[in-house]
């Protein structure tokens, strides 16, 4: 072992060259990252499950109201006036 002069030994200031392994921070970042890709990747194959198995969602009927309204702003006088 050799001496240095701030009184330490070799062995035990040998910590450049050592690896310590991941940060813990790393781990956590890592684990959330890949919990939200998951999750996303699942929703995406659910969401294009459903669109090709479920059939397409029925349409409100429009009120006469309302399609009167509409041909008036179109320009089409309604039948009857």
């Amino acid at each position: 072992m050799a001496a240095f002069a701030d009184g330490g030994t070799e062995q035990g200031n040998n910590t450049v060259g050592e690896s310590k392994g991941l940060n813990p921070a790393l781990i956590v970042l890592l684990v959330v990252v890949a919990l939200l890709l998951l999750f996303f990747i699942g929703n995406y194959a659910l969401y294009v499950y459903a669109q090709k198995t479920l059939p397409p969602k029925k349409k409100k009927p429009i009120s006469k109201k309302k399609l009167k309204k509409e041909r008036l702003r179109q320009g089409v006088s309604a039948p009857g006036e």
